[in-house]
């Protein structure tokens, strides 16, 4: 059936080359989402160059993250000792993962944002718009009041009675955000976006840029009952 290391390696091409692929179509995908004529025809030029820098940067990100991806194939197809380059990715890889599973403290530039709610009007699905705006804009980790905020993080519950993971939160709410802290800043103020929202709602959002904040909180990842590794 041939070489399993040869088989490896072309698998391991064959996936960086789809997520590059996948990547790639994101960027079109982000700058079609927003640039549409409707959401952009009532906005002043001051908003539309905010939300076009906004776009830039994501788009930005997604090429750094296709030239890294292009790196590692390069080093698991050209490298003399393409093991070692191998182990090297997969200890990186698995520092990120822990990262952003939120299963390990993180330190970097950010932001410290701030809301209140006096008149408790503000769901679980608002204070979700905020975390997901957080991630479009490039948030790599974000702990939200005590709670490490992870991708099957649910916010639930009306106003007044807000869960996040299933721990009760009140106003006023405290998120923190590891990322490009300007990015994250422009996005979270965007008019008509999650700002709108609080303000409509009787309170403020602000945000603090930070060059270094912690992110302490962590969580423990529930073991799975029906998903197993596949050895194909």
């Amino acid at each position: 059936m041939g070489d399993p290391r040869l088989r490896r390696r072309l698998r391991a091409g064959a996936l960086i080359g789809v997520l590059t692929a996948l990547l790639g179509f994101a960027i079109a995908v982000q700058v079609h989402a927003n640039s549409s004529p409707d959401n952009l025809a009532n906005l002043r030029d001051e908003d539309l160059i905010g939300i076009l820098d906004n776009q830039n940067a994501r788009a930005d990100r997604l090429r750094q993250q296709i030239a890294d991806l292009q790196r590692t194939l390069r080093q698991l197809t050209t490298s003399g000792d393409r093991s070692a380059a191998a182990r090297r990715q997969a200890s990186q890889q698995a520092a990120a993962l822990a990262v952003l599973l939120g299963t390990v403290p993180a330190r970097g530039p950010g932001v410290i944002v701030s809301i209140t709610d006096p008149r408790t009007r503000l769901s679980g699905e608002d204070l979700l718009d905020v975390v997901e705006e957080l991630r479009g804009a490039g948030a790599e980790a974000i702990q939200f009041g005590g709670v490490r905020v992870s991708t099957d993080t649910a916010f639930t519950g009306a106003a007044g009675s807000v869960r996040v993971g299933g721990t009760p939160v009140s106003p006023p709410y405290r998120v923190l955000a590891i990322g490009g802290a300007k990015t994250m800043d422009t996005a979270l103020n965007i008019p008509g976006g999650v700002g709108a929202t609080v303000r409509a709602a009787g309170g403020e959002l602000r945000v603090a840029e930070r060059s270094a904040l912690t992110i302490s909180a962590v969580r423990t990842l529930p073991a799975p009952r029906y998903a197993h590794p596949s050895g194909s």
